[in-house]
């Protein structure tokens, strides 16, 4: 009896030795095996880490005001150089600048600490716990070429502001800080040259050099146009807007597709995996002219023909690369004098090429300009300029923001797919400062840089959570 008693006692006094060992290693593990953390939070009210099991509840808890939204995008759109419902917003125009102002007070509202580098990108942050970490970045643009959409670029700045408000509403509160990002003339419109702020950023100094005697159709020179915006206050000198390599540990875009897969396969997440390689060029023909009437067949040395067969070579060179991911397109052609009766004496094409494999590309470029010099010896015209204006190299999305995103998607119950985008964005050049990955919504039949380019509220609010729950898993690592 007092040997069962015993062994009794003894088994009840180890259960109990286990019961607390247990309670005491799950308190650690709580506080990343820290006490000193868990002391910090229970004075402090709130975590100093948010746990794993957090992040994963937040998204039920994530509420986006997607009437707010739309709203906001709505009023931005007003801002615009021709009427409703199309969009035309150029680089340092007053239009430009009122919506500069618009964005930067939506950041002061949501609390986030604003400011602007010297060619007006804009940058607001909130300050997370560890603030001496590398932040995580969001954002996109709010420049819209002539007569295009108010989505385009629009969602993934508002949107990323949403997303903050979405994890401020949630109690959430970064480990790492959190900035959203509104990038200058992602759009080529006014100088010709696309994600004008964003490769700043990334420290291209060419770039910086050339901005400093580039000028726009109308001659006013990029340095007068931007101190009429109130920036490049400092004369000549644009490498203060450089970003070190390693400025942020991630950067997530929010982005409309552009294209009409998500939609039609009714799936409500795009994760992009890639984003082609761009590349633009530059061609002139120059031939004699003469008058339509009088020069006959035989004798023309035809500027305008030589444009319309190089612009056929483009396409031939295109499909005959054998990969659905090659694209080209003629997306400027011009004629000299421009009268239906006067034979082009001069003509000027300006054409874009696409690949997320670079060789592929570059071999494509080599056969076009192949092509340009033996349509110019065969028509009896000169090619007075081949230049290749850009030649940018793909971007791959870090792994760990694809995981990510894939895992916010899945905790918010949304289909997905992978997928890659051949239209370029900012991400493409931040890729060269951070790990960097992209988030796509449908848009209406994939219409964009168009009056008719649309995204529904629902697939907006999709994407804001998504984004908000990506950057809330990212700030935590």
């Amino acid at each position: 009896m007092s040997l069962r008693f015993c062994n009794s006692h003894s088994l009840y006094h180890l259960l109990l030795v286990l019961v607390i060992f247990c309670s005491i290693s799950t308190i650690y593990a709580e506080a990343n095996e820290d006490p000193t953390i868990r002391t910090m939070e229970a004075f402090s009210g709130y975590p100093i880490h948010e746990s794993n099991s957090f992040v994963t509840n937040l998204a039920s808890s994530l509420s986006v005001d997607t009437e707010t939204l739309q709203k906001r995008i709505d009023e931005l759109s007003t801002f615009s150089d021709t009427p409703a419902p199309s969009v035309t917003r150029v680089l340092y125009t007053e239009n430009d600048v009122l919506a500069r102002s618009y964005i930067k007070n939506l950041m002061g509202l949501s609390g986030l600490s604003v400011r602007e580098d010297a060619v007006g990108n804009i940058f607001g942050r909130w300050i997370g716990n560890e603030a001496e970490l590398a932040p995580v970045a969001t954002g996109s643009h709010i420049d819209a070429i002539p007569y295009s959409g108010k989505y385009d670029g629009v969602v993934g700045v508002l949107g990323a502001i949403e997303a903050i408000n979405v994890l401020k509403r949630s109690g959430f509160k970064p480990r790492r800080s959190l900035e959203v990002i509104m990038f200058t003339s992602e759009e080529p419109t006014r100088y010709g040259i696309s994600c004008l702020g964003s490769r700043l950023l990334a420290g291209i100094e060419s770039l910086a050099k050339d901005l400093t005697s580039t000028v726009d159709g109308q001659n006013i020179s990029f340095l007068d146009a931007a101190r009429s915006a109130g920036y490049a206050k400092e004369p000549n000198d644009l490498s203060s807007v450089f970003l070190k390599k390693g400025s942020y540990s991630a950067f997530v875009e929010l982005h409309i597709e552009q294209g009409p897969i998500l939609e039609e396969e009714g799936t409500s997440i795009g994760i992009v995996t890639a984003i082609a390689a761009p590349a633009s060029i530059k061609v002139d023909f120059e031939g004699n002219g003469g008058h339509a009437g009088a020069v006959l067949m035989p004798n023309r040395n035809d500027a305008g023909l030589a444009a319309a067969e190089l612009a056929l070579a483009v396409e031939k060179h295109v499909l005959e690369s054998g990969s659905i991911d090659t694209v080209g397109t003629v997306g400027i052609l011009e004629l000299h004098p421009g009268a239906i009766n006067s034979i082009p004496s001069k003509s000027h094409l300006e054409i874009d090429t696409r690949d997320i494999d670079e060789k592929r590309r570059n071999s494509v470029i080599e056969k076009i300009h192949q092509s340009a010099i033996t349509i110019a010896k065969n028509r009896g015209v000169t090619l007075s300029e081949f230049k290749i204006v850009n030649q940018d190299p793909p971007a791959l999305s870090e792994k760990s923001i694809i995981e990510a995103v894939e895992a916010a998607s899945k905790e918010l119950n949304l289909t997905h797919k992978f997928m890659i985008s051949r239209a370029y964005h900012d991400s493409l050049f931040m890729a060269r400062v951070s790990p960097m990955g992209m988030i796509f919504i449908p848009c209406f039949k994939g219409y964009s840089h168009k009056p008719d380019e649309y995204a529904s509220g629902h697939d907006m609010e999709n994407g804001v959570k998504v984004l908000a729950l990506t950057l809330a898993k990212l700030s935590l690592q």
